[in-house]
């Protein structure tokens, strides 16, 4: 998942986490070796898909709960025939309706949902749904240039399925500023010291008027972007795909929407797979604890390695020297900005965010080699082609993506956040001493949806997802945005959760790692196979 908003213009503390997987590592690679990569992509395709029309299975349990005109409503949804077009390059798209409120499905103007999907190579065993994350990644995206990063193995048994959740992308979505108003939100720099009262209401401020311009833009969809409505919405594709039994595959906030599927919807759970897990136990403020500490782990990791280099590494000495020249880097740019060649002015949380985006994978480590080399020239450069792949910039000032707003919207309704002056002045000491370099810039997290125009909906708690099949949950032992941690907590609440272990660094397992994950998440689709312990690939 994304790691939260970074504090320091109207931003707080989790989100910057998504799924490696999810967008490659364009300009990661760029700012390395001027190369674009795409995991997995495929060639297109030679001839023309036919349209075809999914015929969806009964779900008697759809009405639980309602009657009257809303459960002939529900069960009109549930009832959709997709149309399935070809999209180019061996894909066929498709959109289904859902209502806006769930518990009201009569009620209001129905919303869209896009879809994509890679048909099967082989003898079919049915539809494979993949989530890379966020909140707020686009699916059909993550399918279309990786297909959703899973393997020739399972592309040929399934039909490999993606969808844009409500709020995000091709579906209907979260609209909030144009793109200049959206640039001095995410990269302004807010006035005063962190933490001081001045700083406190300039970022209250920016939140407040963000939640504005979503309510004013979007409507009242923006209530109803939570993850729950969106499980609940799986659930509804998976009947009109044609499937009596969910198979799902999700990285990153991807596990979050899989983990309360399978609370909501247990009997209706087939072969699920949740890599790099958030667990739904957790408070934010857990989750920033847990997030900050992870990236720092990572960030010596990557000191460490730099300095193993033979010329390369822009620095010397120790690791905790490193570690304190980036402190340094950190508060100099805060005190002095450096301004880009666009105008915009580079702080030190926008110089974080730099930061944080090479170390989704270790592949992309030496990115930070030039990021910290260029910053240290004086020079924003490379901290804007970062920051602006994280936030879906392009370089003529385009946002390509709503992710930003989608992931702060989504969040705004899952997530109950302590505004108390005191409790969060003690959580950034907190936060602080577990990550002293990167720590600071992950508090302040209750206001980060302060004033919001709807309140919260989810209450964090363990999920037991009691009477479902087995559950797969794939943890990375020093997985910089959903600590491992997170996966051992989640493979326990479940009453039918199997960990599966890989020791390594970086964001997800699945796809980059080895052929101990692979094989195991692998069989465990195809064959059924589960582990009878932890392999610790």
């Amino acid at each position: 998942m994304r790691a939260g908003r970074i504090a320091g213009g109207a931003r707080s503390a989790r989100g910057l986490a998504r799924a490696v997987t999810s967008r490659g590592a364009r300009a990661v690679a760029a700012v390395v070796t001027a190369a674009v990569l795409l995991a997995g992509c495929t060639s297109a395709s030679q001839h023309k898909l036919p349209t075809q029309t999914s015929t969806p299975v009964a779900s008697p349990a759809a009405t639980d709960g309602l009657s009257g005109a809303d459960a002939a409503a529900q069960q009109k949804y549930y009832g959709q025939a997709l149309v399935w077009s070809d999209c180019g390059g061996g894909f066929q798209c498709a959109t289904a309706k859902a209502p806006l409120d769930w518990a009201h499905p009569s009620q209001g103007d129905p919303i869209s949902l896009a879809l994509i999907r890679k048909p099967a190579t082989g003898a079919k065993q049915g539809s494979l749904f993949v989530n890379p994350g966020g909140p707020g990644v686009s699916g059909v995206d993550f399918v279309r240039n990786s297909v959703g990063a899973t393997s020739a193995t399972l592309q040929k048994h399934f039909d490999i399925v993606g969808w844009d959740p409500r709020g995000v992308g091709k579906s209907s979505a979260v609209t909030c500023y144009d793109d200049k108003g959206l640039d001095d939100f995410l990269y302004g720099i807010t006035p005063g010291e962190r933490g001081s009262d001045e700083w406190l209401a300039a970022s209250k401020k920016s939140v407040s008027d963000l939640g504005q311009a979503c309510l004013k833009n979007t409507g009242q969809l923006l209530g109803h972007v939570d993850t729950a409505t969106t499980a609940h919405d799986l659930d509804m594709l998976r009947a009109n795909v044609g499937d009596q039994k969910l198979n799902y595959l999700g990285f990153s906030y991807g596990t979050m929407i899989g983990a309360i599927y399978a609370d909501l919807f247990p009997k209706t759970v087939g072969r699920m797979t949740l890599d790099g897990v958030v667990d739904p136990a957790s408070s934010y403020d857990e989750l920033t604890e847990l997030q900050a500490k992870g990236f720092e782990s990572n960030l010596r990791a990557y000191a460490q390695w730099c300095l193993g280099q033979d010329k390369s590494c822009p620095f010397s000495g120790s690791v905790d020297q490193v570690m304190n020249t980036i402190a340094g880097m950190l508060d100099t740019v805060q005190k002095h900005p450096i301004k880009n060649s666009d105008g915009r002015m580079l702080g030190a949380s926008t110089l974080l965010l730099a930061i944080i985006t090479p170390l989704y994978s270790t592949s992309n480590w030496p990115a930070l080699d030039t990021l910290f080399k260029d910053v240290e020239r004086g020079s924003a450069r490379v901290a804007f082609i970062l920051a602006d792949e994280y936030n879906d910039r392009d370089s003529n000032g385009t946002y390509t993506t709503n992710t930003a707003v989608a992931f702060q919207s989504i969040d705004c309704l899952d997530y109950t956040f302590d505004t108390d002056p005191a409790h969060m002045a003690a959580e950034a000491k907190r936060v602080a001493q577990v990550a002293p370099v990167m720590g600071p810039f992950f508090s302040y997290g209750g206001i980060t949806c302060w004033n919001w125009p709807f309140k919260p909906v989810r209450t964090p708690a363990p999920v037991h997802a009691t009477g479902s099949a087995p559950i797969l949950v794939l943890g990375t032992t020093n997985d910089p945005a959903t600590p491992y941690q997170e996966s051992v907590n989640l493979a326990n609440d479940l009453d039918n959760g199997h960990l599966v272990t890989w020791n390594g660094s970086g964001h997800t397992a699945y796809g980059r790692s080895n052929s101990c994950v692979s094989n195991t998440v692998d069989d465990y689709f195809v064959k059924g196979s589960v582990p009878a312990s932890d392999p610790h690939c």
